[in-house]
């Protein structure tokens, strides 16, 4: 595909692309490279840091292209050749002394973390295994608001979902954008950075236009991406296992995540342009 027949694809990895256990299904792998093949712009977009997400990338088989990272605060160009395996495009920063004193003064015994600008991580207290990544310093709770970071992150395990729901909108997070996961968990980017907001970039530098494009997700970050798609005359596709007001920001939901729904929107994708035209 060339020109105004190409659409732009972008895929969540957690829970979209891969199971909670990081199996990564064949079926799933066969159809991302063959809508790729056929010359469409498809896009990683992922709460993960940038180096977190690059192994499920060249899993997938990409080798060039662009992947959304961090809810949108970073947006890298796959390349083999670095050493890193991409090259940051942007990197999107704020101060979090001011989010992280609210949190703190409402969440007392909560576990927080910060992405920095090289994508490794700072944190106080420890997270589930491999939930940072690899790349990660325990740090007193002070140090953590020295710096500019591209994400803060928050995580109550005695709280329900529901409970740490109301408890996050009663703080007022206005200076910031924010999604929360199935667990009691907080991502926190810069003010208006979402993956929407980096998504929209790649769509103009890329000329893709703005009704031909499709988006899957399954979490509460994916919300703003689903929106943003169906704006401009997308489609935006939930994954089955995904929370119900999730669902209702989509277009449609697919099969979940271990039903291989992502290849099953992709291996119908010909009869999706076909209703479109």
């Amino acid at each position: 595909m060339t020109g105004d027949d190409r659409w732009l694809i972008a895929i969540d990895i957690d829970g979209t692309l891969v199971h909670d256990d990081g199996y990564l299904s064949p079926a799933v792998v066969k159809e991302v490279q063959r809508v790729s093949a056929l010359g469409h712009e498809v896009v990683i977009a992922t709460g993960r840091s940038a180096a977190n997400a690059i192994p499920v990338i060249k899993d997938v088989g990409f080798i060039n292209g662009h992947a959304v990272c961090s809810n949108g605060a970073v947006t890298v160009e796959v390349d083999p050749q670095d050493a890193q395996g991409y090259r940051p495009i942007e990197i999107i920063t704020f101060d979090p002394s001011e989010v992280l004193t609210q949190l703190i003064a409402s969440l007392p015994d909560a576990h927080f973390a910060v992405e920095d600008v090289d994508g490794t991580y700072r944190f106080h207290k420890p997270f589930p295994t491999y939930a940072l990544g690899e790349q990660n310093i325990e740090t007193p709770l002070d140090e953590l608001m020295h710096h500019p970071v591209s994400r803060v992150v928050v995580l109550s395990p005695e709280h329900e979902v529901d409970d740490f729901l109301q408890l996050v909108t009663k703080v007022g997070l206005h200076s910031v954008s924010y999604a929360i996961g199935y667990t009691a968990w907080l991502d926190i980017a810069p003010s208006g950075v979402t993956k929407a907001s980096a998504l929209e970039k790649i769509r103009e530098q890329r000329g893709v236009l703005p009704h031909q494009v499709v988006v899957l997700g399954d979490g509460r970050n994916d919300i703003p991406m689903f929106e943003w798609a169906i704006a401009g005359g997308g489609l935006a596709f939930a994954m089955g296992q995904a929370p119900e007001d999730v669902k209702l920001a989509a277009s449609a939901t697919t099969a979940a995540v271990e039903e291989d729904g992502v290849a099953e929107v992709l291996a119908s994708f010909e009869g999706i342009l076909f209703t479109r035209n």
